[in-house]
């Protein structure tokens, strides 16, 4: 039998407005009716268009008529804050005053179940930087972040480290010519399976972010997005990797899904703001329900810009692992600026990690550190009072303005080369000294993961200009 295939100009022949209805009964048509043939389907719709009202109570059918008469959207009345809930705090020294306010504010949002703050946490737009909240039904488009989906993805290879330096001009070479940054893309275009997926076709707003997402594909952004080599050092010999404890060669990669997901972000908050009225102080904390229709078209472009990201790591991967001419020994991926669904306290919630690790019992990840310092392949140990969860990094201990004031060009170069590292881009605003101490922020989380290995850059990639950062 032949599947269910509908198009966005379809419905609207049989009288579906411009607009996400028309996602959401796609998706929902497709989730029910897989087999159903097309014209049946289409005059099914064509009965809700005329009559939505007639459905609402449907246990299929809901969704579609929802969006279709905005029944579920919310009164911006309902939206006052409520006392705080009390939340776990890890390296609280470490923690600048602005990112606990936010967290704070993030604590007392009706929504809110539990929540907890990283070791790296800093300042940030709605939930800081490091801020790990969970929700009851409801996504924070800022909660997940601007840079949606951005990641770290790690490459192992059987190549001794000391390769870096005896062949360093070669390797220079292989970033310069398989890597972008920023505004530079490739040449030619790049194709990916994640690029054919129907989220393209079904959500007016992806869709007009399609071009640019192929445009973009396989390229990394600007501010503290880098690809680099280094050396790791596995140091558990029980690794899941399947590793000897040594030394070996490594590619770290960390950015996210591009304009795509910044035009996302920035799409679904403005919505959110309009459906989900707050004070000052929370604005930019406003939330989607997860079962209205807006809340599921953004988790659905969630889940594509998280996975576009992925796919722009494994085609810079697979291009410098080509030119290598190796397979990686072992990978690691994990991403942070995400939103999942998962059970705390015996209940279904929404977790938002923005700028935090995902450290679910026995999974694996990868917390950098800075260009001189070292970052750490890390197992998760899954524990409750973190919501699973443990820093995306060292976390900044100086904003992007103050760095460029107060470090001075030849003292940072003076401090790259005392740690033998070259740097092939970047600025001031990313100065090893603008970050926190690693090794203080791992100690204040050493009961959220295990250390399996170190990772040391050696030969660093990053933007050119001074473009923000996507996150």
């Amino acid at each position: 039998m032949k599947p269910l295939e509908l198009h966005g100009k379809d419905l609207l022949g049989v009288g579906f407005p411009e607009g996400f209805a028309i996602g959401i009964a796609i998706r929902t048509m497709a989730q029910h009716h897989a087999g159903m043939a097309r014209e049946d389907a289409l005059a099914l719709l064509a009965n809700i268009a005329a009559d939505p009202a007639a459905y609402t109570g449907h246990e299929q059918y809901a969704p579609i008529a929802n969006a279709l008469t905005g029944a579920d959207r919310r009164n911006p009345d309902m939206n006052e804050l409520v006392p705080g809930k009390t939340y776990r705090t890890y390296g609280s020294e470490y923690i600048e005053g602005g990112a606990v306010r936010q967290m704070e504010v993030a604590m007392q949002l009706p929504i809110t179940v539990a929540g907890a703050l990283m070791p790296d946490a800093h300042q940030g737009y709605g939930l800081p930087i490091g801020g790990v909240l969970a929700a009851e039904n409801a996504v924070i488009p800022y909660g997940v972040g601007v840079d949606i989906g951005c990641r770290m993805c790690l490459s192992i290879f059987h190549i001794a480290p000391e390769e870096l330096q005896q062949h360093r001009t070669d390797f220079v070479q292989l970033l310069l010519d398989h890597t972008r940054f920023g505004l530079s893309v490739h040449d030619e275009r790049l194709d990916d399976p994640v690029l054919e997926r129907g989220e393209f076709s079904t959500i007016p707003i992806v869709k007009s972010f399609k071009d640019r997402a192929w445009k973009q594909l396989g390229s990394s952004g600007g501010g503290n997005h880098f690809v680099e080599f280094g050396e790791v050092k596995i140091t558990d010999p029980g690794n899941e990797l399947n590793l000897p404890a040594g030394r070996y060669l490594a590619l770290l990669s960390h950015s996210g899904s591009r304009g795509m997901g910044a035009g996302i972000a920035q799409h679904y908050t403005r919505l959110a703001k309009e459906l989900c009225m707050l004070p000052p102080e929370a604005r930019n904390l406003a939330w989607l329900m997860l079962d209205s229709a807006e809340g599921q078209e953004y988790w659905a472009a969630m889940n594509l810009a998280g996975d576009y990201a992925s796919a722009c790591h494994h085609q810079i991967h697979a291009r410098i692992t080509k030119a290598l001419g190796e397979t990686p020994a072992a990978t690691v991926e994990n991403h942070h600026n995400f939103a999942w669904k998962e059970k705390h306290g015996g209940k279904e919630v929404i977790v938002h990690r923005k700028g935090a690790t995902p450290a679910g019992k026995d999974v694996l990840g990868v917390i950098p550190g800075s260009m001189t310092a070292p970052g750490y392949i890390v197992r998760g140990t899954g524990q409750a009072a973190s919501l699973a969860s443990a820093s995306h990094g060292a976390g900044r201990a100086m904003s992007r303005t103050q760095a460029k004031k107060t470090i001075d060009p030849g003292s940072m170069g003076k401090h790259l080369a005392e740690h033998g590292v070259e740097l092939i881009g970047g600025g001031l605003d990313e100065a090893p000294m603008a970050y926190k101490d690693i090794a203080s922020v791992m100690a204040s989380q050493r009961d959220l993961v295990e250390v399996i290995g170190s990772f040391l850059p050696k030969l660093v990639r990053m933007n050119d200009d001074d473009s923000p950062p996507e996150d």
